[in-house]
């Protein structure tokens, strides 16, 4: 093995040289240069002063404006939640250990930040093969709005009425996800160990230690919580942009109808790329290093995909909530104090006004609300 393992982490690096200390008690400067621990501390504070501002806005803006708590935008809201719990119990630790070069809040502490950064957003916690990252939360609520439109703009269950209790089972269903992502480390099924740089903590998929099965683990992170999410976005997304399209061939002579179809397919794509860039990288890199236990590879190789993946907290809003219509006028009155200052009209829900099928595919069905 080309690392030092102890009784509660992993250090990707050889102790021949007998350089390599507790993660938890001394700076892991033999790993990285101070600089680069330096620029991890700029990078993650610029994720928390813009991700932190636009999540808390969303959640206010849906409180202040009723028109916006609809049930299909309960999930948004789920969303934004998500990255919030990565924001305060992720990013925050990550900031604070990369400053003083380790993971300074021990064993206990890392056990905890895994788990809340695991279960809350995509934080570091894209480290681990089922991509969160972000936290689980975060992952699943992007699997349930997906469901949700494929259910509400394709009617596979006929004219099915989308309601409050509906929404909330989505919810919830996020939640029970996540925890069975991040609970079990907590009890003997893996663990959770300082990563990458050392400066935050998620599943180990580095050893075999067989106290604590990190094989069987991971092979169910990688089927259930990337595999599964991955399969479900594609074929939900790949119908509704199916039916989007079926709907306008029926009336090419209307703008608005091919509007609509272009509207909903630029944000399908922006959804998809979104999410393959979060976290394809991490989980391709992480799979590499769990079926080669023992060679070589740097710090540095870990956590450029690990933070990478970390600014899904940042455009999850951004496509999800900023480039609907609705969401922006009403987030835009709030910061002016009622006014609008750009003029905008007041959007409706639908991006079509048509009586046609294509207006169903409304921009609170279709577009990120």
């Amino acid at each position: 093995m080309n690392g030092t393992e102890g009784i509660n982490f992993y250090v990707p690096m050889s102790n021949k040289t007998g350089v390599v200390r507790s993660p938890f008690e001394y700076p892991q400067y033999y790993l990285a240069e101070p600089w680069k621990y330096r620029l991890v501390c700029c990078y993650i504070f610029f994720l928390i002063s813009t991700g932190l501002p636009i999540n808390l806005l969303t959640f206010l803006v849906t409180f202040k404006h009723k028109k916006l708590r609809q049930p299909l935008n309960y999930i948004l809201v789920n969303l934004a939640v998500a990255d919030l719990f990565m924001a305060c119990f992720g990013f925050t630790v990550t900031f604070y250990s990369a400053w003083n070069g380790y993971f300074i809040f021990g064993p206990i502490g890392c056990a905890m930040e895994g788990f809340f950064a695991t279960l809350g957003g995509n934080s570091h916690h894209h480290r681990t093969l089922s991509l969160p990252p972000a936290g689980q939360v975060a992952l699943w609520s992007l699997v349930v709005l997906a469901i949700e439109r494929y259910i509400v703009v394709c009617k596979p269950m006929g004219n099915f009425r989308f309601s409050a209790t509906h929404a909330m089972m989505g919810i919830a269903f996020t939640w029970v996800m996540a925890l069975s992502c991040a609970a079990p480390p907590l009890f003997g099924w893996s663990r959770y160990i300082p990563e990458g740089m050392q400066c935050s903590c998620g599943p180990d998929y580095y050893t075999y230690n067989p106290d604590y099965h990190n094989e069987s683990y991971v092979l169910y992170m990688f089927t259930i919580h990337f595999i599964v999410p991955v399969v479900v976005i594609f074929f939900s997304y790949g119908r509704l942009i199916c039916k989007v399209r079926e709907a306008a061939a029926q009336q090419q002579e209307s703008a608005t109808t091919q509007k609509a179809e272009k509207e909903v397919t630029r944000m399908v794509i922006l959804m998809v790329l979104g999410f393959m860039l979060a976290w394809t990288p991490y989980a391709v890199v992480a799979f590499w290093i769990f079926t080669n236990k023992g060679a070589d590879f740097t710090a540095t190789l870990m956590a450029v995909p690990a933070f990478f993946s970390k600014s899904s907290s940042l455009y999850n809003p951004i496509i999800y909530v900023l480039m609907n219509k609705q969401f922006r006028n009403c987030m835009i009155t709030t910061i002016c104090c009622g006014k609008n200052p750009f003029g905008d009209e007041e959007v409706s829900s639908t991006v079509s006004q048509s009586k046609t099928e294509v207006s169903s595919v409304s921009s609170s069905q279709v577009s990120p609300a």
